[in-house]
């Protein structure tokens, strides 16, 4: 799928992305998930698909607990599109949505806009351009390794009193991030040391805002370590493998007082519906993949109110375009 415009980040840029789909058919009714495969932790397409090559599932699509058992390790992204696909195949043989199937409301908290890493005056102009589409809180990715990082967010404020949040993509120091955060206005900054970093405790106990971590944090039993070295976690359904996983690692960070937030990768609605029926567990929220594309070809979340809402049909309730 091709991006409207090229995103970067510290580590890179991107115009197109690649994601995997199922399809899971039972007694005649279909049911669909995708997610996209992280090369950062060495996942790819090809890799997403030949795992999925070797998969047989249960015949009951609501034996979630012998499916998620069968499957082999690994591949985080192939195992999250089957889990979006069972939980759309089993809303749709019920006749109820996913938040109603897992018992939750169906709106969540506004959906982050990311400002991509540019130069200070580029992310100005690019934060002007979007005011008027309803977005209520902006996400900035940072990490330029310029000095130019502080600037970045001053130029950003000057154009907007929206509330922000930044991505650091693990490109700081602990020194660097002790200097740069005290002169910002952010309601919280997200992996701004290298995963493992052994400065991450001491960070936390310094931090003047908030730190949440992403790539440090994948699956449930990661969530002990991320609670020494953040105040916060960012979830992603393709790093986790689902949204069961996803809900095990929200109850796990509540009860350790952790903040919590969603993100998502450049995916299509398909892999942002998931998200958009979970959302109301979360503090944060960063589901603007789809609103990335140059053209979502699955349509059914809607954008409203700066929201990601899910629809209210069967399962995930998107559809082809």
């Amino acid at each position: 799928m091709r991006l409207a415009e090229t995103f970067t980040i510290s580590r890179g840029s991107e115009d197109e992305v690649d994601v995997v789909q199922v399809e899971l058919v039972h007694n005649g009714i279909s049911g669909f998930g995708e997610a996209a495969p992280l090369g950062h932790y060495s996942e790819s397409a090809e890799s997403a698909l030949t795992w999925l090559d070797g998969i047989e599932l249960a015949d009951d699509p609501f034996a979630f607990a012998e499916i998620e058992e069968s499957l082999p390790p690994g591949q985080f992204a192939a195992r999250a599109a089957i889990d979006h696909a069972l939980h759309d195949l089993q809303g749709k043989l019920t006749g109820l949505p996913v938040y109603k199937l897992l018992g939750l409301r169906r709106e969540g908290p506004p959906t982050s806009w990311t400002i991509w890493l540019g130069d200070p005056d580029d992310m100005a102009r690019r934060t002007e351009k979007i005011a008027s589409r309803g977005f209520k809180r902006l996400k900035l990715k940072l990490g330029g390794r310029d000095g130019l990082d502080v600037e970045r967010v001053k130029a950003v404020r000057s154009v907007t009193d929206l509330p922000l949040q930044c991505d650091v993509n693990e490109a700081w120091s602990l020194d660097e991030t002790l200097e740069y955060l005290p002169q910002v206005d952010l309601q919280y900054c997200e992996q701004p040391l290298v995963a493992g970093d052994p400065d991450g405790p001491e960070l936390k106990r310094r931090s003047p805002v908030p730190i949440y971590v992403d790539e440090d944090c994948h699956v449930l039993t990661d969530i002990p370590l991320c609670a020494e070295r953040a105040h916060g976690i960012n979830i992603k359904l393709a790093k986790s493998g689902g949204i069961r996983e996803a809900i095990r690692m929200v109850n796990a960070a509540r009860a350790l007082g952790l903040g919590v937030m969603l993100g998502c990768m450049v995916e299509s609605g398909l892999g942002i519906a998931p998200g958009a029926h979970i959302a109301s567990l979360m503090d944060h929220v960063d589901l603007d993949g789809n609103l990335l594309l140059a053209d979502d070809p699955w349509r059914g979340v809607e954008f409203r109110d700066g929201v990601q809402l899910p629809s209210d049909a069967p399962g995930l309730g998107v559809a082809r375009a």
